[in-house]
């Protein structure tokens, strides 16, 4: 696709963003009614899944997975989890649903939630020593339960700032407002995360960091972005610590990874700028089955510890 053609998009994204914004503040639902209706006595593990229209100039959607265990009373993290740029020249309709269905997050989700997890858990890109690790993590720490938000991303420009700026508005003041309104949903900035592969680990970077305060947690996972650029993502996630000191940070590529060179440039860089964060290189290649595999598990485990402190 080329630059004219994913520029018109941003521009058909932040006509859409205003508009669901509107509809989104005019029509409010009653908070008690719609989280009551999201519950459903379920078995540990099993989801509930909303499908959300944002009407605007051009409508989008959002595919949110919300637990079906707990008590009535319970209340989750949430997790704002972005797609690649597959998803991205699909309909909003179909790209929403990249993590819940393309990359199998349902399933993944029921798998952290009945240890212990095994190589076909992960498509078979998994070693023994880092199988081990998460398997004595969910022992000592069972997997509690997230709220996941997966809205379409358009395929946006990665060099245009302002798209990317007006993306993560509508997460903010649209996205999160409705999360936190019809979901059992924690509603401090400490208990949500943003994440994302490829196109939407960049986006989900750029967002995160620019948005500090609204973020208890930034991951990413093989997130599209370029080793000369390493020393302008440093500078951000500094100004992103200054203004929210406890912010969690992750970095993670893989061994098959095209943009692994670059991420860890950036986490060499971060360390020399004296940004702490997490930094993984697990194995697989940049593809459909590293998404269903490691990049589901470890996207979930990570957000589920960090965001529960």
């Amino acid at each position: 696709m080329t630059r004219v053609s994913r520029r018109s998009l941003a521009v058909g994204a932040l006509a859409a963003l205003v508009g669901c914004q509107r509809r989104s503040e005019a029509s409010p639902t009653p908070a008690a009614e719609n989280r009551a209706g999201t519950r459903e006595a379920g078995t540990r593990g099993s989801t509930h899944l909303l499908e959300w229209t944002f009407e605007g100039a051009v409508s989008t959607r959002t595919a949110v997975l919300v637990p079906s265990w707990g008590a009535a009373s319970a209340r989750f993290p949430v997790l704002i989890a972005l797609h690649g740029r597959g998803e991205a020249r699909k309909s909003p309709a179909e790209g929403a649903l990249g993590w819940p269905r393309d990359y199998a997050l349902t399933h993944a989700i029921e798998r952290v939630s009945a240890p212990p997890l095994g190589p076909a858990d992960f498509e078979g890109f998994v070693d023994g020593i880092r199988l081990d690790h998460l398997n004595r993590g969910l022992a000592a720490r069972p997997f509690g339960g997230l709220i996941v938000a997966c809205p379409y991303v358009p395929d946006l420009d990665l060099a245009d700032d302002v798209g990317i700026a007006a993306f993560g508005r509508f997460l903010q003041t649209t996205l999160l407002a409705r999360l936190r309104h019809e979901t059992p949903a924690l509603d401090s900035a400490a208990s949500t995360g943003i994440d994302g592969v490829s196109l939407g680990g960049a986006v989900a970077l750029g967002v995160g960091l620019d948005s500090a305060p609204s973020f208890g947690a930034v991951g990413t996972l093989q997130p599209a972005i370029d080793a000369h650029d390493a020393a302008r993502w440093t500078t951000r996630a500094q100004a992103a610590r200054r203004v929210n000191p406890t912010l969690a940070l992750r970095l993670l590529t893989s061994d098959g990874d095209y943009f692994r060179d670059a991420v860890r440039a950036t986490s060499e860089a971060w360390t020399a700028g004296g940004v702490t964060h997490d930094f993984e290189q697990v194995i697989g290649p940049h593809d459909y089955p590293f998404n269903r595999g490691p990049g589901a598990i470890e996207m979930l485990l990570w957000h589920d510890r960090v965001l529960r402190h």
